[in-house]
């Protein structure tokens, strides 16, 4: 079974007002705020461990989430916090997820220089003076996979864990027909199954099969997105 873990959930939204970062900054214990360095106040939280950054136009963005679950729980609490100083901001922002990171094991070395030959320079960039593994563009589902001799990879650039899934049956399919993986080492990952969320609040939107603890077993067999 070809195995799936997503290690990042990126999302933004926007508060819907101008924030006061000074203000947030001294009413928030450890908030890094630092105008000359970086325009946006970062605060992070212990649980889950995701790091906020504001902005003062009111744009949000969460990183380090690992379910969709801790993103919506990190810019709602951060949202409460913000009101508790005194400022107006949207109790029930919209969330959209930019970015999901994934990492998987196709369960066999690979031999990176006949991968790069057989995929076709128009499709991938290979340069092991600069970087150790093997950049890998796909055009549908639009996602970026990183392949390693270990037989590891790294999918970066999906919204949704379905178009991971996808991403990971499709180079599996060309690298074994291309005789690159062997067969017996990887199943052939089923259709991922539809991901519900688990008491979302209204108001919020995420895309279809936005990343929830509940995603390992809504699969049945092939892959599975496993959240940590």
């Amino acid at each position: 079974m070809t195995r799936i873990r997503i290690e990042n959930v990126v999302a933004s939204t926007s508060l819907g007002s101008e924030l006061d970062l000074q203000s947030i900054a001294l009413s928030l214990p450890g908030a890094e705020y630092e105008p000359d360095r970086f325009p946006g106040l970062i605060y992070r939280l212990p649980e889950p461990k995701t790091a906020v950054l504001l902005f003062h136009s009111g744009k949000v963005v969460c990183t380090g989430g690992k379910s969709w679950n801790e993103v919506e729980e990190s810019i709602r609490t951060v949202s409460r916090l913000i009101r508790q100083t005194g400022q107006k901001v949207v109790k029930q922002p919209t969330i959209t997820i930019q970015n999901i990171v994934a990492t998987s094991d196709l369960g066999g070395d690979l031999n990176l220089n006949s991968i790069a030959v057989t995929l076709g320079l128009d499709h991938v960039e290979y340069e092991p003076e600069q970087f150790p593994g093997l950049v890998c563009r796909l055009d549908e589902p639009r996602v970026v996979i990183l392949l390693f001799g270990s037989g590891k990879l790294v999918c970066t650039g999906a919204r949704r864990p379905a178009d991971v899934a996808l991403a990971v049956q499709k180079i599996t399919k060309e690298l074994q027909q291309g005789g690159l993986l062997d067969p017996e080492r990887t199943r052939e990952p089923a259709p991922p199954g539809r991901v519900k969320r688990k008491g979302s609040a209204p108001g919020t939107a995420p895309p279809a099969g936005a990343p929830d603890p509940s995603a390992a077993d809504s699969v049945s067999g092939g892959i599975a997105p496993v959240i940590a």
